[in-house]
């Protein structure tokens, strides 16, 4: 391995090129791709396209890709038809060839399970004849959209995300990822303002998170011990940057908690910005990511503009972006996460890990 020079500010990166390893999972180095949706499956199946795709992004360098968010089978999982699903014979075969591409690289994958739940609207262009559905059938504004669900929807939903699950274990994948974050169903639960119920799943935040966790325990009996369970979660909403869920760490324990004992192993905290402490009136100036590994013990994947809005000249990175290297590398040396999620960049530049790990500034394309 050639890293870059010590005095460039890509060696700040250098600890990150590190193996990681957690129960089976084994990671080559510390850089995950982030799930981005791209809705290029035609018929909701993944293509010789989809295949070269995320080939090209373990050949860059990326030690986990997580794929883009897939949907469960339902009820109304979600509004475009060209987003690629987790179940059916034939998006099995597309994703198995997805797994076998990256294995091929080296790398490890897991699937994003996805469910959006309100977000889907009223006009979906998948599945329109079936109304969306939520915790409580309004939107983050109390808006009506679709309609609430049933003690019978909820068995369903679970039962989805089971199926998938298994699924992810017979196409050869190394985990899944449950997309619990940005305003989808899941996260629905957890939001006091898309959360209305008052039965066992509707209330105290405790409360909130207790169907979250019931899929989780489902999908962990479904797939057994030794199979890894990632969860995202976020504060933020797609439709509310400010959005907060836990005003305080204690909070947060109490969000997290029954997600640990349901059977989570890694927590993957979906920032904005990674280098912003989540409770500024707390001593402790942890970003959501170190405050979530140091509630749970479990490994922590963070995430948020690592690599974007900066400038590449020759073998030098603009100051801004030095500094938040210098940062990550700072949160990583403190024990805030263990694996960092990278997502634009990549996008720009499938190649962007391995021009990193060699110091190869010149040759990065830039997101623009």
């Amino acid at each position: 391995m050639t890293q870059g020079s010590a005095g460039a500010p890509s060696a700040y990166l250098d600890d990150l090129f590190a193996e990681f390893r957690a129960g089976p999972l084994r990671l080559r180095n510390r850089f995950a791709m982030a799930p981005m949706t791209r809705g290029k499956s035609p018929g909701g199946v993944p293509n010789a396209e989809n295949i070269d795709y995320y080939r090209d992004h373990a050949a860059g360098g990326a030690g986990l890709i997580i794929t883009e968010g897939t949907y469960v089978r339902g009820p109304a999982a979600g509004p475009v038809e060209a987003v690629p699903r987790f179940y059916g014979e034939d998006s099995a075969a597309g994703w198995r060839a997805v797994a076998e591409a990256v294995h091929a690289e080296g790398a490890a994958i897991v699937p994003q399970l996805w469910h959006t739940g309100v977000e889907r609207g009223d006009d979906p262009g998948f599945e329109p004849e079936i109304s969306s559905v939520s915790p409580s059938g309004v939107n983050h504004t109390g808006q009506r959209v679709g309609r609430a669900l049933t003690s019978d929807d909820l068995d369903t939903v679970v039962e989805s995300f089971v199926e998938s699950a298994r699924l992810a274990v017979m196409c050869g994948f190394d985990g899944l990822e449950l997309h619990g974050a940005h305003g989808y169903l899941l996260d629905q639960f957890f939001w006091a303002a898309t959360n209305h119920r008052r039965d066992e799943y509707g209330g105290t935040l405790r409360q909130r998170a207790a169907f979250p966790a019931r899929v989780v325990a489902a999908v962990r009996e479904a797939v057994g011990p030794d199979f890894p369970i990632i969860y995202r979660y976020s504060q933020w909403k797609g439709t509310d940057y400010t959005a907060r869920i836990a005003d305080t760490p204690g909070e947060l324990e109490e969000l997290l908690t029954p997600l640990v004992e349901a059977g989570v192993d890694i927590f993957h905290t979906s920032l904005r910005r990674h280098w912003i402490a989540e409770f500024t009136d707390h001593a402790d100036d942890l970003s959501l990511a170190g405050w979530t590994k140091k509630i749970t013990g479990l490994p922590v994947i963070t995430v948020g503009s690592v690599g974007v809005d900066s400038v590449f000249r020759g073998d030098r990175i603009d100051e801004a972006q030095a500094d938040r290297f210098r940062v990550l590398q700072q949160q990583f040396g403190r024990g805030e996460f263990d694996i960092v999620a990278v997502g634009r960049a990549l996008l720009a530049d499938p190649e962007w890990v391995n021009k990193m790990r060699d110091g190869r500034l010149a040759e990065i394309t830039p997101f623009r």
